[in-house]
């Protein structure tokens, strides 16, 4: 069955289907969903919806984003959903200056905290890396050795995947790896081995070719599971049985 590692189903663009579309995952292939949160306001919401599906598991962190919105008052609410049976990741954690709504240096403290707190609580990582791979790579060797996690919706050379292969991580493989100029996700995904990826969505964005500017959902992970064994030379349900493998290593369920 198809593990879907990193999707936003407390999104908004939900609100209207929410319920009737992820109920009808399983018949659709979809075994597993992990409902990151990105905002503070998110946190409680992907943990509610955890629980509301049995299906479902949360990650809880901070994106770069929103990190403006943190305050140790928050921070330490935040730290007490950790103790929720359905919270498996710290994430949506990183560095995004791409959108640059929050300086670097205000980024790069709660990313580090967010690590931090990783290690402490002996958990997985979820990375978000936008236009941030030097500043990102050095935060993670010095703050993110030793863990375990997944860049997601990795974007920048094959090489540096490789690095994080070699650090132990996952990389995150979605919608983008069926784009005509998704060049540097193909090239990355022909040079790991298919034991270091997972499937995501990122929904409700990033839909994969046809739905490509579509909202996105969890079923149309199946095109970019394709893609990766067209890209690979191996069957479809050996990409699919091999990131579900991958998947429940990544966040121990």
């Amino acid at each position: 069955m198809i593990f879907d590692t990193h999707a936003h189903y407390d999104d908004k663009q939900f609100d209207n289907d929410r319920d009737e579309l992820l109920n009808s995952m399983r018949e659709k292939g979809v075994g597993t969903i992990v409902n990151v949160s990105a905002a503070y306001e998110s946190c409680e919401r992907v943990v509610n919806m955890a629980q509301k599906y049995p299906f479902m598991y949360a990650a809880v962190g901070i994106h770069p984003d929103e990190v403006g919105s943190l305050d140790e008052e928050r921070f330490a609410r935040m730290k007490e959903l950790f103790g929720n049976d359905k919270v498996v990741a710290v994430g949506e954690i990183g560095l995004d200056y791409y959108w640059d709504k929050e300086s670097h240096e205000l980024q790069k403290e709660w990313f580090i905290r967010q690590l931090d707190l990783a290690r402490k609580l002996k958990f997985p990582v979820n990375i978000h890396s936008r236009e941030a791979a030097q500043d990102t790579m050095e935060i993670m060797k010095e703050h993110g050795k030793g863990l375990s996690g997944v860049i997601h919706c990795y974007s920048y050379s094959k090489e540096m995947a490789e690095e994080y292969v070699k650090m132990g991580y996952y990389i995150g493989v979605g919608g983008v790896v069926t784009f005509k100029n998704g060049r540097r996700i193909k090239e990355t995904v022909e040079a790991i081995p298919l034991t270091s990826i997972v499937l995501e969505t990122d929904c409700p964005y990033l839909a994969p070719e046809p739905y490509r500017g579509k909202r996105n959902n969890s079923s149309y992970i199946k095109y970019a599971a394709e893609e990766i064994a067209r890209l690979k030379g191996v069957s479809y349900e050996e990409v699919v049985n091999q990131t579900e493998e991958n998947a429940r290593k990544l966040y121990r369920v």
